[in-house]
């Protein structure tokens, strides 16, 4: 990705915050195998200013979407402690196989590591943490092979990893492209979009609010279940 084509992604640009949409595909953080980073490329956001912009929280890297990141120190820690109490509202759009019978609702399971070998892999487990993702239904459909499909909007209420793709899978609806806890093959599309982010920065003014269009690859799901561009 060059640095032309991320400032084209940016949704929103103030004195402390920038909202990127991030494509699907490009991890924020460096792993184990290497490999072209969100994070690489940060130096081309700094706009004039003496510091990088350092990222808020993180998203998977097959998610695409929204993405808060602090412009300087101060406005870091001002993200990181709506992300931490939960002032920070995070919407997702979902398309997944089968659906919920109820057309909106809250899915309350705790979740843990799967095992120390998985690495960011969980789990559904009693003795877990606590996890809470709302749902609602948008749309309901059928993919070309005639299988039901169902476009959710997700609100995770916690911030576990891979919460909405765990929740999802164990209600008995994973998310389409989901090679780790649905039956995806391995390199599916995700079909998980990190849709809007809204941001409570100043309680004297209102709050940033931004929306990141849905990317290519599930547009098509997301029509076939009453989505118009």
């Amino acid at each position: 990705m060059t640095p032309e084509e991320l400032i084209t992604r940016l949704l929103h640009r103030d004195a402390s915050v920038l909202v990127l949409d991030k494509p699907a595909g490009l991890p924020v953080h460096p792993g184990p195998k290497g490999g072209e980073t969100l994070t690489d490329h940060l130096d081309a956001l700094r706009f004039g200013l003496k510091w990088r912009p350092e990222l808020a929280h993180r998203l998977d890297r097959d998610t695409s979407g929204c993405i808060a990141l602090g412009r300087h120190p101060r406005a870091l820690r001002d993200l990181n402690a709506l992300f931490r109490t939960g002032k920070a509202k995070k919407l997702y759009w979902a398309v997944v196989a089968g659906g919920p019978a109820a057309d909106e609702g809250l899915i309350d399971l705790p979740l843990a590591r799967k095992s120390p070998e998985r690495g960011w892999w969980m789990k559904p487990d009693a003795q877990g943490l606590p996890s809470q993702t709302r749902f609602r239904v948008l749309g309901r459909g059928a993919g070309a092979d005639g299988r039901k499909l169902t476009w959710l909007e997700l609100e995770p209420l916690t911030g576990r990893t891979h919460q909405l793709r765990v929740h999802c899978a164990a209600s008995g609806y994973p998310i389409l492209g989901d090679a780790i806890y649905g039956h995806a093959a391995r390199g599916a599309d995700l079909h998980l979009h990190a849709r809007s982010l809204e941001l409570p920065m100043n309680p004297k003014k209102p709050p940033i609010v931004c929306e990141a269009p849905a990317p290519e690859h599930i547009r098509g799901a997301l029509e076939r279940c009453g989505c118009r561009r």
